[in-house]
């Protein structure tokens, strides 16, 4: 029997993109391909392609049983499933569908490009492709695709917001990479705030302010990132505003980045407030467990790493953000080369300084001491604690005790789970990410996290 792989897996796809956001579907599912199909008796055997072992794992814990049903009524009839971490074939250049993948590797582009990159000061690593995406960036993601296809069109200007590495400034980025990719003859400037202001004070200074405004003034595309820097600054609010009008007037697009909303940037300028308000503000909230994962495998291949599984979410469930994801990457591949030493869990462990600290030294405790320490905090029984209970004064402590042996006690996912009543990695997969995010916004779980570990 002939079976079109191609068209068996678009068909697939495309019932599967109805059922997930399209923030998962880009993210996980456009990195997929089936890459064999047979037909044995009355049931078809299918293999599915990946293009890592991340993405593997993360579609086969997830997403197995949705993928399976679909193959079963696009293939109509039973069909045994598996995963295989496989590379995904070039499609021709004319082919439009799935996007390109997140993992996929870009090659430079021409001599032209380059050049345009250098003036217009974009560094070419940060792009939409390998921008991880997920629920906590997926507005921002999709408007700065918006504005990328469509300048001075879509949202002008694009306001995005949120805290301290948190992808604002790599999206920015992405929006003058992907228009310089496609017309490198563009005016396109990326600056900071402090950029701006210091070539508004060189100009006054120097007495050469018409040519402060001839480089701004007109651009097609001026990324400014952490605007809030401007606020307060009389001359520099005055020019910007100045410089604004100017740029979108004639068409011109303007993408600002802030460490919070318009609203409650102080000594900013009722004037610019108003305008930045009649744009698109987005915000960009602290990546999730998931997403930390995804941002270790980009990052880590970037940088010649295969890490597995067990220790990417080790990672992701101590550091959170992508900026001190990468930070400390590098210190891993150096520490790595300068001791000579394997990338193990207990060295990872080492450089993420695990264990529980009380009077300035590490406690290596054990599972039972850290059982023990939340059932007398929550004044819990261990029975109720490690049972079935799904009530919140029960449900909580629960997943606290599986986020302290997961990041404390550096357990696997499984050994954790088989200590708290044998249960399925991905229960604790999930208690992990969901008291990080906790950890970061609630002040009394981080109270809580921190006088159970001084109790150990």
């Amino acid at each position: 029997m002939n079976l079109d792989h191609q068209s068996i897996w678009n068909d697939t796809l495309e019932s599967i993109k109805v059922s997930v956001s399209p923030a998962i579907f880009s993210t996980w599912f456009s990195q997929t391909h089936l890459s064999s199909v047979n037909k044995e008796g009355k049931k078809f055997i299918a293999e599915v392609g990946c293009n890592s072992t991340f993405v593997k794992n993360t579609i086969e814990t997830r997403y197995f049983g949705l993928v399976q049903n679909t193959l079963n009524k696009i293939l109509d009839g039973p069909c045994n499933l598996s995963f295989i971490v496989k590379e995904k074939p070039r499609r021709p250049a004319d082919e439009k569908g799935v996007p390109s993948p997140l993992f996929e590797e870009k090659k430079g582009g021409s001599e032209e490009c380059q050049r345009a990159f250098s003036k217009a000061r974009i560094r070419p690593g940060y792009t939409f492709e390998n921008f991880a995406v997920s629920s906590s960036n997926q507005m921002a993601h999709a408007a700065a695709e918006a504005v990328a296809g469509s300048l001075g069109e879509a949202y002008n200007p694009l306001f995005i917001w949120g805290g301290v590495g948190v992808g604002k400034t790599h999206l920015m980025i992405a929006v003058g990479s992907s228009v310089l990719k496609i017309s490198p003859g563009l005016r396109v400037l990326f600056c900071t705030g402090e950029d701006f202001t210091n070539d508004i004070v060189e100009g006054i200074r120097n007495k050469t302010t018409q040519v402060f405004r001839d480089k701004y003034r007109k651009l097609n595309l001026l990324l400014l990132d952490d605007i809030q820097f401007i606020a307060g600054k009389d001359a520099v609010q005055e020019e910007f505003f100045h410089t604004f009008n100017a740029v979108t007037g004639a068409g011109g697009q303007i993408i600002l980045t802030s460490d919070r909303p318009p609203s409650e940037i102080s000594r900013l300028e009722e004037r610019l407030k108003s305008r930045f308000e009649a744009g698109l503000i987005v915000d960009v909230a602290p990546p999730d467990f998931e997403l930390r994962c995804a941002i270790i495998q980009i990052k880590s291949k970037e940088k010649g790493l295969d890490l597995p599984m067990d220790i990417v979410q080790l990672i992701a469930a101590n550091l959170d953000s992508a900026r001190k994801i990468e930070g400390f990457l590098i210190r891993l591949i150096s520490g790595a080369k300068i001791r000579g030493a394997s990338l193990t869990t207990e060295f990872v462990e080492s450089l993420l300084g695990k264990g529980s600290e009380k009077n300035g030294k590490i406690i290596k405790a054990k599972p039972q001491d850290v059982i023990e320490a939340i059932a007398k905090y929550y004044s819990l029984g261990k029975r109720a604690l490690l049972g079935d209970s799904r009530t919140r004064p029960v449900a909580r402590p629960r997943q606290i005790l599986m986020y302290l042996l997961r990041t404390q006690l550096g357990l696997t996912l499984e050994e954790a789970g088989r200590l708290v009543g044998n249960r399925d990695h991905t229960t604790v997969m999930h208690a992990v990410e969901k008291i990080t995010q906790l950890a970061m916004s609630d002040v009394q779980i981080r109270e809580d996290i921190s006088k159970i570990k001084l109790g150990i």
